[in-house]
């Protein structure tokens, strides 16, 4: 569905986006992730032909996005971080035009227009004027704008933000609906929304791919396996290198008295057990886990924000 080589974009003396090659298939969600500045919204545009590239080439549905821009815009919605609405349209007035705009034949339009208002909630709504609606239900508008036209694939820009935390989980579902039947790209400063919601995370770091793959996939990459969590009271200032003795032991962090992560082998819980038996510490707590996207996240990007 998407395929781009070399994709870049300057703007003067900036660069935005630098050689990005990417090749994303099927349908489901992608999350695109990084640093306020990374390169994310302006890689979107490019992909949704809003932009002209600079230099290298995309491709959407096998079309190339700069040398076909109105049938590739034919195969994508695009919802920008802000959808581009008119107050003083109605709901129904304002997606009747976009779908004109999107060339779908008069005798389908209204159809299209019910069908998307439907798909998002907004049955009933098109008398409505967008001025007078509240920010969940602009990003409805928006939504059904991007799909009116029943594309392939939808990009869509911080499509959460702003929202509060009521009208968060309805427009979460509706984005996984949609995803049941096309791909969604979407980009979010919420990690635990692209935990939740994306099988796939492509993460953007000075206009560059600094990691594409599963959070897990991303976390072994970076070294950052499962671990034990341990909490122990009574542990002496050599319990480090005790555990680091143990046959199953990979590695000993020490986060403070009390605390530990420990990498290991399968067998690591049990030989960790029995050592705090040994040594007379009283085990408060001994639980696996794996790491979070905010851990591969700052350990991409250095904790920048």
């Amino acid at each position: 569905m998407i395929r781009a080589a070399g994709l870049s974009k300057r703007f003067g003396d900036v660069v935005a986006v630098d050689h990005i090659d990417l090749d994303i298939q099927g349908h489901g969600i992608v999350g695109f992730l990084g640093p306020n500045g990374a390169g994310k919204t302006t890689t979107m545009r490019l992909l949704s032909g809003v932009l002209a590239a600079t230099a290298g080439t995309a491709r959407i549905d096998g079309i190339d996005v700069f040398d076909d821009p109105i049938s590739v815009k034919a195969r994508v919605g695009y919802l920008p971080e802000t959808p581009p609405l008119y107050p003083e349209l109605t709901v129904g007035e304002y997606l009747d035009f976009v779908a004109q705009m999107r060339g779908v034949p008069s005798g389908a339009r209204w159809t299209r227009v019910g069908a998307a208002m439907e798909r998002v909630g907004l049955s009933g709504w098109e008398r409505r004027l967008l001025g007078d609606l509240s920010k969940g239900y602009r990003q409805r508008v928006g939504l059904a704008q991007a799909i009116v036209h029943d594309p392939p694939l939808l990009i869509l820009d911080e499509p959460t933000s702003g929202l509060d935390p009521a009208q968060l989980p309805a427009i979460r579902r509706l984005i996984q609906e949609l995803a049941a039947e096309r791909l969604v790209v979407l980009s979010t400063h919420i990690l635990p929304e692209v935990e939740a919601l994306c099988g796939r995370v492509v993460l953007i770091h000075k206009g560059r791919i600094a990691g594409d793959g599963t959070v897990s996939s991303l976390a072994a990459a970076q070294g950052r396996a499962p671990f034990l969590a341990v909490t122990i009271d009574g542990a002496g200032d050599d319990a480090t290198s005790r555990l680091a003795s143990l046959p199953s032991t990979l590695n000993v962090d020490r986060l403070d008295a009390r605390t530990f992560h420990v990498q290991g082998g399968a067998d690591l819980a049990d030989e960790v057990a029995k050592m705090a038996v040994a040594q007379g510490w009283r085990m408060v707590a001994l639980e696996r886990r794996s790491a979070t996207l905010e851990d591969v996240f700052l350990s991409l990007v250095g904790g920048e924000a």
